[in-house]
Protein backbone atom coordinates (compact mmCIF):
# COMPACT_ATOMS: atom_id res chain seq x y z
CA UNK A 1 0.00 0.00 0.00
CA UNK A 2 1.51 3.30 -1.06
CA UNK A 3 1.57 6.46 1.12
CA UNK A 4 -1.24 8.08 -0.89
CA UNK A 5 -3.64 5.23 -0.12
CA UNK A 6 -2.68 5.33 3.56
CA UNK A 7 -3.40 9.06 3.64
CA UNK A 8 -6.75 8.62 1.88
CA UNK A 9 -7.78 5.93 4.38
CA UNK A 10 -6.75 8.05 7.36
CA UNK A 11 -8.69 11.05 6.00
CA UNK A 12 -11.75 8.90 5.29
CA UNK A 13 -11.60 7.69 8.88
CA UNK A 14 -11.20 11.19 10.30
CA UNK A 15 -14.14 12.49 8.24
CA UNK A 16 -16.43 9.63 9.25
CA UNK A 17 -16.06 8.98 12.97
CA UNK A 18 -12.70 7.20 13.25
CA UNK A 19 -10.33 10.03 14.09
CA UNK A 20 -7.37 7.87 15.17
CA UNK A 21 -5.27 6.28 12.43
CA UNK A 22 -2.14 4.13 12.78
CA UNK A 23 -0.32 2.75 9.73
CA UNK A 24 0.86 -0.86 9.96
CA UNK A 25 4.19 -1.28 8.17
CA UNK A 26 2.80 -0.01 4.88
CA UNK A 27 0.30 -2.88 4.70
CA UNK A 28 -2.85 -1.48 6.31
CA UNK A 29 -4.25 1.33 8.45
CA UNK A 30 -5.85 0.80 11.85
CA UNK A 31 -8.77 3.14 12.61
CA UNK A 32 -10.34 3.78 16.02
CA UNK A 33 -12.09 6.54 17.97
CA UNK A 34 -12.38 7.96 21.47
CA UNK A 35 -16.18 8.11 21.00
CA UNK A 36 -16.73 4.35 20.75
CA UNK A 37 -14.85 1.08 21.20
CA UNK A 38 -14.85 -0.24 17.63
CA UNK A 39 -11.68 -0.50 15.58
CA UNK A 40 -11.09 -1.41 11.94
CA UNK A 41 -8.17 -2.57 9.82
CA UNK A 42 -8.24 -1.29 6.24
CA UNK A 43 -6.02 -2.37 3.38
CA UNK A 44 -5.93 -1.08 -0.19
CA UNK A 45 -6.51 -3.86 -2.69
CA UNK A 46 -6.99 -3.87 -6.48
CA UNK A 47 -8.25 -0.30 -6.61
CA UNK A 48 -10.64 -0.84 -3.72
CA UNK A 49 -10.49 -1.34 0.02
CA UNK A 50 -10.71 -4.37 2.28
CA UNK A 51 -12.13 -3.67 5.75
CA UNK A 52 -11.80 -5.98 8.75
CA UNK A 53 -13.68 -5.35 11.99
CA UNK A 54 -11.03 -5.95 14.65
CA UNK A 55 -12.97 -4.81 17.69
CA UNK A 56 -16.73 -4.42 17.77
CA UNK A 57 -19.86 -6.10 19.08
CA UNK A 58 -21.62 -8.97 17.35
CA UNK A 59 -24.55 -6.60 16.89
CA UNK A 60 -22.30 -4.21 14.94
CA UNK A 61 -21.08 -6.97 12.65
CA UNK A 62 -24.66 -8.17 12.11
CA UNK A 63 -25.86 -4.69 11.14
CA UNK A 64 -22.93 -4.12 8.77
CA UNK A 65 -23.49 -7.51 7.13
CA UNK A 66 -27.17 -6.70 6.66
CA UNK A 67 -26.52 -3.28 5.14
CA UNK A 68 -23.36 -3.90 3.12
CA UNK A 69 -23.32 -7.63 2.35
CA UNK A 70 -26.96 -8.60 1.93
CA UNK A 71 -26.99 -10.34 5.30
CA UNK A 72 -24.22 -12.77 4.31
CA UNK A 73 -21.61 -13.32 7.08
CA UNK A 74 -18.29 -11.69 6.20
CA UNK A 75 -14.73 -12.07 7.43
CA UNK A 76 -13.88 -8.82 5.66
CA UNK A 77 -15.96 -6.21 3.84
CA UNK A 78 -15.13 -5.04 0.34
CA UNK A 79 -15.46 -1.36 -0.60
CA UNK A 80 -15.09 -0.90 -4.34
CA UNK A 81 -13.97 2.72 -4.19
CA UNK A 82 -13.34 5.67 -1.91
CA UNK A 83 -16.99 6.75 -1.94
CA UNK A 84 -18.09 3.31 -0.76
CA UNK A 85 -15.40 3.38 1.94
CA UNK A 86 -16.70 6.72 3.24
CA UNK A 87 -20.24 5.33 3.40
CA UNK A 88 -19.09 2.19 5.21
CA UNK A 89 -17.04 4.10 7.78
CA UNK A 90 -19.79 6.63 8.44
CA UNK A 91 -22.33 3.88 9.08
CA UNK A 92 -19.92 1.80 11.16
CA UNK A 93 -19.21 4.79 13.40
CA UNK A 94 -22.90 5.66 13.78
CA UNK A 95 -23.76 2.07 14.71
CA UNK A 96 -20.82 1.88 17.10
CA UNK A 97 -22.10 4.97 18.92
CA UNK A 98 -25.68 3.71 19.12
CA UNK A 99 -25.62 -0.04 19.71
CA UNK A 100 -25.59 -1.42 23.27
CA UNK A 101 -23.88 -0.60 25.43
CA UNK A 102 -22.12 2.52 24.11
CA UNK A 103 -25.05 4.87 24.80
CA UNK A 104 -25.32 3.56 28.37
CA UNK A 105 -21.57 4.01 28.90
CA UNK A 106 -21.72 7.57 27.54
CA UNK A 107 -24.68 8.28 29.81
CA UNK A 108 -22.85 7.08 32.91
CA UNK A 109 -19.77 9.14 32.07
CA UNK A 110 -21.69 12.37 31.46
CA UNK A 111 -23.94 11.77 34.46
CA UNK A 112 -20.96 11.29 36.78
CA UNK A 113 -19.47 14.57 35.53
CA UNK A 114 -22.69 16.53 36.06
CA UNK A 115 -23.50 15.00 39.43
CA UNK A 116 -19.96 15.79 40.52
CA UNK A 117 -20.81 19.48 40.08
CA UNK A 118 -24.20 19.23 41.78
CA UNK A 119 -24.29 20.58 45.37
CA UNK A 120 -24.35 17.74 47.87
CA UNK A 121 -27.67 18.80 49.38
CA UNK A 122 -29.36 18.28 45.98
CA UNK A 123 -28.26 14.66 45.62
CA UNK A 124 -31.16 12.24 45.93
CA UNK A 125 -33.69 15.00 45.21
CA UNK A 126 -36.01 15.82 42.31
CA UNK A 127 -33.20 17.92 40.85
CA UNK A 128 -30.97 14.85 40.53
CA UNK A 129 -33.82 12.85 38.99
CA UNK A 130 -34.35 15.54 36.36
CA UNK A 131 -30.62 15.65 35.58
CA UNK A 132 -30.59 11.88 35.08
CA UNK A 133 -33.66 12.02 32.86
CA UNK A 134 -32.40 14.93 30.75
CA UNK A 135 -29.03 13.34 30.06
CA UNK A 136 -30.56 9.92 29.45
CA UNK A 137 -33.18 11.13 27.01
CA UNK A 138 -30.58 13.17 25.12
CA UNK A 139 -28.29 10.13 24.81
CA UNK A 140 -31.22 7.95 23.76
CA UNK A 141 -32.29 10.37 21.03
CA UNK A 142 -28.75 10.66 19.68
CA UNK A 143 -28.39 6.88 19.67
CA UNK A 144 -31.69 6.47 17.81
CA UNK A 145 -30.73 9.09 15.24
CA UNK A 146 -27.47 7.21 14.66
CA UNK A 147 -29.06 3.76 14.50
CA UNK A 148 -31.88 4.77 12.13
CA UNK A 149 -29.52 6.94 10.06
CA UNK A 150 -31.56 10.06 10.84
CA UNK A 151 -34.79 8.78 9.25
CA UNK A 152 -38.18 7.69 10.59
CA UNK A 153 -38.33 3.92 11.14
CA UNK A 154 -41.63 3.79 9.23
CA UNK A 155 -41.91 6.62 6.73
CA UNK A 156 -38.24 7.29 6.05
CA UNK A 157 -38.71 11.04 6.55
CA UNK A 158 -35.39 12.58 7.59
CA UNK A 159 -36.23 15.99 9.03
CA UNK A 160 -34.69 15.88 12.55
CA UNK A 161 -37.10 18.47 13.94
CA UNK A 162 -40.03 16.16 13.11
CA UNK A 163 -38.52 13.00 14.60
CA UNK A 164 -38.98 11.62 18.10
CA UNK A 165 -37.08 8.86 19.91
CA UNK A 166 -40.00 6.69 21.02
CA UNK A 167 -39.66 4.14 23.81
CA UNK A 168 -41.65 0.91 23.53
CA UNK A 169 -41.17 0.27 27.23
CA UNK A 170 -41.34 3.74 28.83
CA UNK A 171 -38.47 5.29 30.78
CA UNK A 172 -40.27 4.94 34.11
CA UNK A 173 -41.09 1.26 33.52
CA UNK A 174 -37.55 0.16 32.64
CA UNK A 175 -35.67 -1.96 35.16
CA UNK A 176 -32.25 -0.45 34.39
CA UNK A 177 -30.43 2.30 32.52
CA UNK A 178 -29.36 -0.35 30.00
CA UNK A 179 -33.04 -0.89 29.10
CA UNK A 180 -33.77 2.84 29.01
CA UNK A 181 -30.91 3.51 26.60
CA UNK A 182 -31.25 0.39 24.43
CA UNK A 183 -31.85 1.39 20.79
CA UNK A 184 -33.97 -1.75 20.43
CA UNK A 185 -36.39 -0.43 23.07
CA UNK A 186 -38.35 1.64 20.58
CA UNK A 187 -38.05 3.43 17.26
CA UNK A 188 -37.25 6.77 15.69
CA UNK A 189 -40.68 7.96 14.57
CA UNK A 190 -42.23 10.97 12.88
CA UNK A 191 -44.05 13.12 15.45
CA UNK A 192 -47.58 11.95 14.59
CA UNK A 193 -46.58 8.28 14.80
CA UNK A 194 -44.70 8.93 18.04
CA UNK A 195 -47.82 10.47 19.60
CA UNK A 196 -49.86 7.37 18.72
CA UNK A 197 -47.12 4.92 19.74
CA UNK A 198 -46.46 6.71 23.03
CA UNK A 199 -50.14 6.43 24.00
CA UNK A 200 -50.38 2.75 22.98
CA UNK A 201 -52.80 3.57 20.15
CA UNK A 202 -50.55 1.88 17.60
CA UNK A 203 -47.91 -0.82 17.89
CA UNK A 204 -46.10 -3.25 15.59
CA UNK A 205 -46.22 -7.03 15.30
CA UNK A 206 -43.18 -9.30 15.18
CA UNK A 207 -42.85 -8.71 11.41
CA UNK A 208 -43.03 -4.92 11.81
CA UNK A 209 -46.61 -4.52 10.53
CA UNK A 210 -48.58 -1.71 12.17
CA UNK A 211 -51.37 -2.53 14.65
CA UNK A 212 -54.19 -0.22 15.79
CA UNK A 213 -56.24 0.22 18.95
CA UNK A 214 -60.00 -0.07 18.39
CA UNK A 215 -60.46 3.49 19.61
CA UNK A 216 -58.94 4.82 16.39
CA UNK A 217 -61.12 5.63 13.39
CA UNK A 218 -59.67 4.67 10.03
CA UNK A 219 -61.02 7.79 8.29
CA UNK A 220 -59.30 10.10 10.76
CA UNK A 221 -56.03 8.18 10.51
CA UNK A 222 -56.07 8.35 6.72
CA UNK A 223 -56.11 12.15 6.86
CA UNK A 224 -52.65 12.05 8.46
CA UNK A 225 -51.37 9.25 6.22
CA UNK A 226 -51.63 6.44 8.77
CA UNK A 227 -52.96 3.29 7.11
CA UNK A 228 -52.75 -0.48 7.44
CA UNK A 229 -50.09 -0.45 4.72
CA UNK A 230 -47.47 1.07 7.03
CA UNK A 231 -44.62 -1.14 8.22
CA UNK A 232 -41.31 -0.72 9.97
CA UNK A 233 -38.50 -0.36 7.45
CA UNK A 234 -36.66 -3.07 9.34
CA UNK A 235 -37.01 -4.99 12.59
CA UNK A 236 -34.57 -7.09 14.61
CA UNK A 237 -35.20 -9.95 17.07
CA UNK A 238 -33.90 -7.71 19.87
CA UNK A 239 -36.87 -5.38 19.35
CA UNK A 240 -39.34 -8.14 20.17
CA UNK A 241 -39.14 -8.31 24.01
CA UNK A 242 -39.89 -4.59 24.21
CA UNK A 243 -42.59 -4.80 21.56
CA UNK A 244 -44.26 -7.65 23.44
CA UNK A 245 -44.53 -5.36 26.46
CA UNK A 246 -45.87 -2.54 24.27
CA UNK A 247 -48.43 -4.75 22.54
CA UNK A 248 -49.83 -5.83 25.90
CA UNK A 249 -50.63 -2.19 26.66
CA UNK A 250 -52.24 -1.77 23.24
CA UNK A 251 -54.13 -5.03 23.84
CA UNK A 252 -55.96 -3.45 26.75
CA UNK A 253 -57.41 -0.96 24.25
CA UNK A 254 -58.60 -3.53 21.72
Amino acid sequence: MNPLHATLIAKAGYDNGFENAVEQAGQAVMLSSARHTSSLRIASESGGYQVEVLLGTQALRHELEREFAGGVPQETFQCADESRLHAFLSRAAALSRSLPSQAADDYQNELAAELGQLPQHLHGTEVERLVRQRIGQDKYRNAMLDYWDGACAVTGIHIPELLRASHAKPWAECASDAERLDVFNGFLLAAHLDALFDRFLISFDAQGKIMFANALEAVQLQTIGVTTELNLRRIEPRHEPYLQWHRKQLGSRL
